[in-house]
């Protein structure tokens, strides 16, 4: 927690911050300080500084006397996201096929984050289900050894974590296609295939977040 930041101002920015990610809140969405205030128990002056702090960040618009606005994805967001990941995992995964020992212990790890991935749609837990693809995704830039490469991956978190459940949806019918694409995805780092790998994942970042889109 900030040290600078009240507590209470931290709890609404963290309450509405994980709720525009999770897509709980979507885009166009008209926020209101009281209605916040009241759901969390607080007074309106914390939820106006968490307000601040998220329209800072980009996720608000805000509106004097109205309330504050869901910002969408920016036009042409979701393409570029989709090419720095595509750049970074395919990067990593070929470095990290190319030593067995590195190789095994990143499909260890992924069909660890596979088995949490499919307990979640079961559960019907999108917002779980949205946390471990994106430690999915991290895990195989971290594979590659470029902490300089894993801690730009990092930024994109918050990005790709909204992207996610705006991808699955609200009824989560994707979700287990997701997951199948994933187990190919590991298929290939297994077999050693990082040509294989980009080609899997350039289909399933396309399939996920620029459906129509030219491949």
């Amino acid at each position: 927690m900030n040290t600078l930041t009240p507590p209470a101002a931290e709890s609404a920015y963290a309450h509405v911050k994980d709720a525009l990610l999770s897509g709980r809140l979507p885009a166009g969405e008209m926020l209101s300080e009281g209605d916040v205030a009241a759901e969390l128990g607080i007074s309106r002056t914390p939820v106006r500084e968490a307000f601040l702090r998220l329209a800072a960040e980009g996720w608000l618009r805000l509106f004097p006397r109205r309330g504050a606005l869901v910002v969408p994805v920016a036009p042409g967001e979701a393409e570029a996201v989709v090419d720095a990941r595509l750049l970074l995992e395919g990067h990593a995964v070929e470095v990290a096929v190319a030593t067995p020992d590195t190789r095994d212990a990143l499909v260890a790890g992924l069909r660890a984050l596979l088995d949490r991935q499919r307990a979640a749609v079961r559960a019907g837990d999108l917002d779980a289900y949205a946390e471990h693809d994106s430690a999915f995704h991290l895990a195989l830039v971290a594979a590659g050894g470029n902490a300089v490469l894993t801690e730009f991956a990092a930024t994109l978190r918050e990005r790709q974590r909204r992207m996610i459940a705006l991808s699955v949806g609200a009824a989560g019918e994707r979700a287990p296609g997701f997951v199948a694409e994933h187990e190919a995805l590991v298929a290939a780092v297994e077999a050693g295939d990082a040509a294989g790998f980009r080609t899997v994942l350039r289909a399933h970042l396309h399939d996920a977040h620029l459906p129509g889109a030219g491949r």
